[in-house]
């Protein structure tokens, strides 16, 4: 019956795998953002932790959609177990570093997931992934930005109060179509 399923299955094993561990890296992600909510809700920083509350949400988003996905290609979606989130940080600062650092690692997965893809000329796979895309140049443009208010703003007298107020304001607007 195992054989016949896998006929069934519009996925080939490892792609099926490579899926798989998105969603749990899409898991991760959530819940490494609910983390960097908690920490910047505990320092006052509020705005900064309603940033990070949706951005846990769009993580759970996205791994639903890997999860669905999986399922609606005749695979099996495997609900991840997550594990040692971090949830202490050294500084406001840190917060952001380490959200860039998972969204460029997000989107490393992503380009990974689409060369095997691209390897099997699995292009109903690469359409779906085309999507995502086209949301880590958003999310990492956000993180990069928000980081970048380190500078600008500088966090000396109340630099951390301002930067904490303007990142929920930061949005991306220059679609390159």
């Amino acid at each position: 019956m195992k054989d016949i399923m896998r006929i069934k299955c519009l996925l080939s094993a490892d792609v099926e795998v490579l899926l798989n561990q998105q969603i749990k890296k899409e898991a991760h992600s959530s819940s490494l953002y609910l983390a960097m909510a908690s920490w910047c809700n505990r320092n006052g920083f509020d705005y900064s932790a309603d940033y990070f509350f949706k951005q846990a949400e769009e993580e759970r988003m996205h791994q639903l959609k890997f999860y669905k996905y999986v399922l609606d290609m005749g695979g099996v979606a495997i609900s991840p177990e997550i594990t040692n989130i971090k949830n202490e940080f050294n500084s406001f600062r840190e917060v952001f570093e380490e959200a860039l650092e998972q969204e460029v690692n997000i989107t490393q997965s992503i380009k990974n997931i689409a060369a095997r893809c691209y390897k099997e000329s699995d292009f109903v796979t690469l359409e779906f992934l085309n999507w995502f895309f086209k949301e880590q140049r958003e999310e990492e443009y956000k993180a990069r930005r928000a980081l970048e208010l380190f500078e600008v703003i500088g966090e000396e007298g109340t630099g951390r109060w301002e930067i904490d107020k303007h990142v929920g304001k930061i949005e991306y607007t220059s679609e390159a179509e």
